[in-house]
């Protein structure tokens, strides 16, 4: 199932999308993970049309899909609000297809972050149109679309995860393991799986996750992470950053060779840390020739407390496209004010996106006997600079961070906390800036645009980042994971006093 960690609620509770059998492949290729999230809720729908023959490509831009109304584009006027379609149980396939057909769906009721309640029609795996609650329930598009009531939920762009470590996820060690975790390659695959279906669950539909290459595994992690990757298309969008130890020296000869035959393989993101490199400059060096020959982006790991090695790394980078993104950048925030703001303006004027981890640095990094505690990096101080700053969560249960839990709205409520960012400025950090940094399309609320949306429980985003457990998760325009959580409360004199109700939905 792709949400495993669903709370089954009561009667009424969490939104009516009757998401509960086999979703089917997935897609046409063989071995593809089988999706769609817990439930078995009745759905509200339309007998008579066919699906959408538009096709959902990952890459088009708003307004030049088939089928689209453009991003400009308006609803159909108003019609009779009132919609006298049977409520009848409906299988996941008739709910919203597999990933290469998605059926039309209809999200009804659902509250935009500018205080408007609308309904959102998609199909072929983006927004065809967004109007007042009602509005295209008598539609011409409307017929055969399910419909998922999310009356009582914030409507999103979808999150993405900026900065992952799958191949190290879930395998934090407590006193109840039984050892040591298992690096065979199986192992590898599946916690790759679990913690991408985990992190699908809160509401991340693309991950970009480093994987170590080279030591005693060598390309062994990797392989094991895009087989995953395989498997999960067309529920979560995963792409993979090769990370090895060295690249300079004698000791570097194999690291770089491996390096390129990473990329041969399937990694798209050349990555590493030139921090632990004998020859930090050197390394940096090597990742962006091969970069360049590649035509890869580039990810690097940094703690970024070296204001001459930060700016010879931006005078390096300057001008590479599709461009260089390093993090976490902690160090920072322990420099002194007026070289931090010379090394964030070295870094703007070169391109030089930074995602930060706001929960903490994950494992490359960590080296808890030599380094003060872990910031967040300066997120205003670089904002104000013109950097570009997006936020991970890194570390998921591993030994960086046994209590890491991969959620996007926990980084952006951390940035928020930290005083580095408002409520909505966190959001775009973990939402459209990760998006831009991992080179995927814009994503709004707005006919024309991917499909690609979270549900939460919830009024307004302040209130969704501080408490929101009930999600909804929409990608390429069918719904593939949802958790439904209710709280209840014993009687006691203060609900009859105040009015306050013994159940409420998180």
């Amino acid at each position: 199932m792709a949400d495993s960690q669903s709370e089954r609620p009561g009667d009424g509770e969490g939104p009516r999308d009757g998401s509960d059998a086999d979703q089917g492949d997935g897609g046409t290729e063989k071995g593809r993970a089988k999706g769609g999230p817990a439930g078995d809720v009745p759905v509200s729908r339309k007998d008579a049309a066919p699906p959408d023959d538009a096709a959902s490509r990952d890459d088009a831009r708003p307004g030049g899909s088939p089928g689209s109304d453009g991003p400009d584009a308006e609803a159909s006027p108003p019609r009779d609000s009132a919609d006298s379609s049977p409520r009848e149980s409906a299988t996941p396939r008739d709910l919203t297809g597999d990933a290469a057909s998605p059926r039309p769906l209809m999200l009804c009721g659902a509250r935009l972050a500018d205080g408007r309640t609308v309904d959102v029609r998609l199909g072929g795996g983006r927004i065809e149109a967004v109007g007042t609650a009602g509005s295209l329930a008598q539609g011409p598009q409307s017929g055969g679309a399910a419909r998922v009531d999310l009356a009582g939920y914030l409507l999103l762009p979808a999150p993405a995860e900026a900065h992952a470590h799958y191949d190290t996820a879930l395998t934090a060690v407590s006193p109840a393991s039984a050892g040591p975790p298992r690096s065979a390659p199986e192992d590898v695959q599946r916690r790759t799986t679990e913690a991408a279906l985990q992190q699908l669950g809160l509401g991340a539909t693309a991950t970009r996750t480093h994987v170590h290459i080279g030591d005693v595994a060598g390309l062994r992690s990797l392989e094991a992470v895009l087989q995953a990757r395989r498997a999960l298309r067309g529920l979560v969008e995963l792409s993979t950053v090769a990370v090895p130890r060295l690249l300079t020296g004698v000791a570097g000869a194999d690291g770089l060779s491996m390096l390129r035959d990473a990329v041969k393989m399937g990694a798209s993101v050349i990555g590493g840390c030139p921090d632990l490199d004998p020859d930090p400059a050197g390394y940096v060096d090597a990742v962006l020739e091969v970069a360049a020959e590649h035509g890869c982006p580039v990810d690097l790991h940094t703690d970024g407390a070296d204001p001459a090695r930060l700016s010879r790394l931006a005078a390096a980078a300057g001008g590479l496209r599709p461009g260089v993104a390093i993090g976490p950048c902690a160090g920072l925030a322990r420099m002194p004010h007026k070289p931090a703001v010379r090394t964030a303006e070295r870094l703007a004027a070169a391109g030089v996106t930074v995602v930060c981890l706001p929960q903490g640095n994950c494992g490359v990094l960590e080296r808890p006997s030599q380094t003060a505690p872990s910031r967040v990096a300066p997120v205003r101080l670089l904002r104000a600079a013109g950097v570009t700053v997006a936020a991970g969560s890194g570390a998921l249960r591993d030994a960086a961070n046994t209590v890491g839990r991969g959620d996007p709205l926990e980084a952006a409520y951390l940035l928020a906390s930290h005083g580095e960012a408002g409520p909505e400025d966190a959001y775009d950090a973990v939402c459209s800036r990760a998006r831009t940094t991992m080179g995927l399309p814009e994503v709004r609320v707005e006919a024309g645009f991917p499909a690609e949306l979270l549900a939460v429980r919830g009024t307004e985003l302040a209130g969704a980042l501080s408490l929101a457990y009930s999600r909804v998760v929409v990608h390429r325009g069918r719904v593939v994971a949802r958790t439904s959580a209710a709280r209840e409360f014993c009687d006691f004199t203060g609900t009859s006093e105040f009015d306050l109700p013994r159940q409420s939905q998180g």
